[in-house]
């Protein structure tokens, strides 16, 4: 995306404020205190982990299927039943909470947040492609609605206008945002072309 949409920063806030709110946050300096803000980090990558994925691929992956207990009527406790998904959130968000540093998480968002690429150019992307000196691949996922097609069709629309060389491949995938990071045929089809056509394109010019 040229930039983040209203939606994507809101997770991003989202993610964010649970990070600030956790009381071993200490206004950022929790490594004075020993500590570290793990439980806001958890909530902010099983928010953000939500996004990566999509509808068709979680109920696929997980469904309504139990992770422990039961519905039936009857059973012992409502709050002894476990959904699988929630179990896997929770691993994804603990596990997170280990790995990355919390101040970071917060700066790269912003970031992202503040990301345009057309504001020194009056709000105009084709003014903003006309400065590159490359050629260009886009590749989006149908179920990537984080970043969805129609956002790189844009990026495709204004690099074209900008009379700029890019190819641009839309990909049949279940997996959400988390597709590129998948080795899907097609996917891997069109960008090994790419690379092997600019492998072939460096080597004429030298």
């Amino acid at each position: 995306a040229m930039k983040l949409s209203a939606q994507n920063i809101a997770f991003n806030e989202i993610a964010r404020r649970a990070i600030t709110s956790d009381a071993n946050f200490y206004e950022g300096r929790y490594l004075e205190h020993n500590t570290l803000p793990k439980q806001g980090l958890a909530l902010a990558r099983m928010v953000g982990h939500i996004t990566y994925l999509s509808e068709d691929g979680m109920k696929q992956k997980f469904g309504r299927e139990l992770k422990t207990g039961n519905l039936s009527l009857g059973s012992s406790s409502d709050t002894a039943v476990e959904f699988e998904v929630e179990s896997y959130l929770r691993y994804q968000g603990e596990a997170f909470s280990g790995s990355f540093d919390a101040n970071t998480y917060l700066l790269m968002t912003k970031a992202l947040d503040y990301y345009d690429l057309a504001r020194e150019y009056n709000d105009d992307p084709v003014a903003a492609f006309k400065q590159a000196t490359c050629s260009f691949m886009v590749v989006s996922f149908t179920t990537d609605w984080r970043f969805a097609p129609a956002r790189s069709r844009e990026i495709v629309d204004a690099l074209v206008a900008a009379d700029k060389a890019v190819s641009y491949a839309e990909i049949e995938a279940d997996h959400g945002h988390d597709a590129f990071l998948i080795p899907i045929p097609r996917y891997m089809d069109v960008f090994h072309a790419y690379m092997k056509r600019l492998k072939q394109e460096i080597g004429h010019a030298f």
